[in-house]
């Protein structure tokens, strides 16, 4: 199919991913609809166009926690990316690395943090849970420190897994799950060969070392659920903020109370989310919730967001809105199964392009000139 847009490369995913693969990435917890309002509420957004400025050396570079990116777009975290494409967060790194943005690595990838960094010239960023273990999670933090990582997301929203009733019906959880996965790869059969049988090992990479080798997508749910700590407390990440010296982002943040929490703790960003619509459903999408948050602690924090964004111009409404920077989630994965490395380059030069475009058009020409002056009502 012809991909000209970046939401065309969703239908590509579609038709190439088994279901339980294709519904674990598009889903959300309960009937969706913080996931649907993540997407609609950043597409009301109305910006505020202006005609006859000088928009002749527009630049979408800008700087992230010390270090110069062409673009303020970082490639979020996200679990078993390695499913979506044969070593897929090998691909999806170098295809970030190549335009100058960071990608975060997820605890919970296919392709372990050392494998990862090898395949990147850029600074990695490393995504940790809120786990039980917390010497394992220390050997974690060590890991990707030597490895190369420069910027640690902490992500606080999953206390327990989200209800994800798509993950049932797929095959993904519930019933003969195993056995429901086998029947759709069969009729996926370039996925089949590509990842199933040419991608392995098919094991949590990080993980491994707890799960042994059986760290497969049987152990990957039993984990989650497993291992989440519901007690943790803001006080309890100050062993981390002591041991990890470079910027700690606290990920999962709608409330601006725990905002400055985060800044109290001595946190350098958040990422105002709600984990893409998958934890709580029913809870502001983020950007009702980013503006709130912006005004408590921008003067203290770097504050990112995700959730919703889809196209370049959806990166400049978060960015008006107050955040500093985006993570893509869901556009990169669905772009990563669709054409793999190639995918997620061609994705990048659309947000790109996008952005320009909606910078042009309203009158800016640096991304420090994106505020809320470019809004309507504003």
């Amino acid at each position: 199919m012809i991909v000209s847009s970046t939401t065309d490369f969703r239908e590509a995913a579609r038709r190439k991913l088994p279901r339980f693969l294709f519904d674990y990435i598009d889903g959300g917890a309960y009937a969706e609809r913080t996931l649907q309002r993540n997407v609609s509420d950043l597409a009301d957004i109305a910006l505020r166009q202006r005609v006859l400025k000088d928009v002749s050396k527009v630049s979408t570079a800008t700087s992230l926690f010390g270090v110069d990116q062409s673009m303020p777009v970082v490639l979020a975290p996200v679990g078993l990316t390695g499913m979506y494409a044969r070593r897929g967060e090998c691909q999806a790194v170098r295809a970030a690395s190549a335009k100058g943005v960071p990608l975060c690595l997820s605890t919970v990838s296919v392709c372990d943090v050392d494998e990862v960094a090898a395949a990147s010239s850029r600074p990695l960023w490393f995504q940790l849970y809120v786990l039980r273990d917390r010497a394992f999670m220390r050997d974690l933090l060590v890991r990707a420190r030597e490895a190369g990582a420069t910027a640690l997301v902490f992500t606080v929203d999953m206390p327990v897994p989200g209800a994800r009733y798509r993950d049932a019906h797929s095959g993904m959880s519930g019933p003969n799950a195993a056995a429901r996965r086998i029947v759709q790869a069969m009729f996926k059969p370039q996925w089949a060969w590509d990842v199933g049988v040419m991608g392995h090992p098919h094991t949590l990479g990080n993980v491994a070392p707890v799960l042994g080798k059986t760290s497969g997508l049987e152990d990957f749910m039993g984990w989650l659920g497993a291992n989440f700590d519901p007690s943790i407390q803001w006080k309890d990440l100050e062993w981390i903020r002591d041991l990890w010296k470079g910027p700690l982002i606290i990920k999962g943040v709608l409330d601006p109370e725990d905002a400055r929490a985060a800044a109290e703790i001595g946190a350098d960003g958040v990422v105002v989310s709600n984990h893409g619509g998958r934890q709580l459903d029913g809870v502001l999408s983020s950007a009702r919730a980013l503006p709130a948050i912006v005004d408590a602690v921008g003067d203290r924090l770097t504050v990112l967001a995700d959730g919703g964004v889809r196209s370049g111009l959806d990166v400049v409404r978060m960015l008006a809105l107050g955040a500093k920077g985006v993570l893509l989630g869901r556009a990169a994965v669905y772009a990563l199964a669709a054409r793999g490395e190639a995918g997620v380059t061609q994705l990048l030069d659309l947000i790109e392009k996008e952005m320009r475009v909606a910078m042009a058009l309203t009158g800016v020409n640096a991304v420090s000139e994106i505020d809320r002056s470019i809004l309507t009502g504003a």
